[in-house]
């Protein structure tokens, strides 16, 4: 099991993430304990060197991270057929249930690590490098939850075995239960719907104001935890009623089934249009604190308008995915 190319490009990048971040630690800790721009010491020379190095290596760290989620999902959808009663990546997670975890953890580092890409291209557009302890301290906190995650994705691909029979998302994502799953699946489709459009067209609202907005918004950080709030709406939307569309059946709910080949992988631009969008919008609102810094207010303001014009973009283009079923296909709810 573990020799499949997915798993392997996904333990080895994992074991080559893991060095080159605690690497960055340790020259982030001496950093942030000698960091002093107002000198021109030899030692503080040397420090802002390794600055460049570090952020040089975790654009990298970060960026495998980040696409990681897709290929963790790719890789459990391309091994369902090797488990008796899995016909989809959620058979997968549970022929060893531990794979939620994975799943949760590489979303939630998804954001962290983007969020941290997003605060190093801020404080390198500075010329005093206004933001380098923070950012490192950021890197030592999030070094273990990468570490943590790492380690459940190999316990993950170690625990699979190819004869365990494992229940697929006929039996989770079901309207029976009282799981969140099934709960999800259960949701009424047409008060799912008017929550779906009407949670978007807040999240575009405010994401156009913002993107004409001038100045320092208390908006901004309203904007961010909606854009939060609309990520589980969305995925909720999904299980709800967005999939039973793709499927044409009123019965089918699993979200992952739409990465196949028969569904024409419509699933990969339908997430990536969300991920992206809330990302971008997420990003904008975590610089908003950096802006009373003389040196960044105005990259900063110029990096949010361009980050918010992309969120938007994303935002519409996962609506439009989303709702291309429903007004060109022939399955009707009613």
């Amino acid at each position: 099991m573990i020799f499949q190319p997915g798993i392997l490009a996904l333990v080895a990048g994992s074991l080559i993430v893991l060095i080159m971040v605690f690497f960055s630690v340790f020259l982030g800790i001496r950093i942030i304990r000698g960091w002093d721009i107002t000198t021109s010491t030899a030692g503080q020379l040397a420090l802002e060197r390794q600055t460049y190095l570090v952020s040089t290596i975790m654009k990298y760290v970060m960026g495998f991270q980040i696409l990681s989620l897709f290929l963790f999902v790719y890789t459990a959808d391309d091994i369902h057929k090797l488990f008796v009663g899995a016909m989809c990546t959620t058979g997968s997670l549970n022929a060893n249930t531990i794979g939620w975890y994975v799943l949760l953890a590489k979303i939630v580092i998804f954001f962290l690590c983007s969020l941290w890409l997003a605060i190093n291209h801020v404080d390198e557009m500075g010329e005093d490098y206004p933001l380098v302890r923070l950012k490192y301290k950021y890197l030592v906190v999030l070094a273990p939850v990468i570490a943590l995650e790492a380690y459940w994705q190999l316990d993950y691909f170690l625990g699979l075995r190819a004869n365990v029979i494992t229940a697929c998302c006929s039996s989770l994502f079901s309207d029976e239960g009282i799981t969140v799953s099934s709960t999800l699946s259960s949701l009424p489709v047409g008060p799912a719907m008017y929550v779906f459009y009407a949670a978007g067209a807040v999240e575009i609202a405010l994401l156009w104001i913002l993107a004409r907005w001038k100045g320092v918004s208390p908006l901004r950080y309203i904007s961010g935890v909606w854009s939060f709030i609309f990520f589980i709406i969305s995925i909720a939307s999904i299980i709800s009623f967005v999939s039973i569309y793709y499927y044409e059946t009123p019965v089918h709910h699993c979200p992952f089934d739409m990465l196949q080949k028969r569904y024409n992988f419509i699933g990969y631009p339908l997430y990536a249009s969300l991920f992206g969008g809330v990302l971008f919008s997420l990003a904008a609102s975590a610089v908003e604190p950096f802006k009373k810094i003389d040196s960044l207010r105005t990259e900063i303001h110029n990096a949010q308008r361009r980050w918010t014009k992309i969120s938007i973009a994303l935002i519409i283009l996962f609506i439009i995915i989303a709702t291309w079923p429903i007004v060109f296909s022939n399955f009707k709810t009613y």
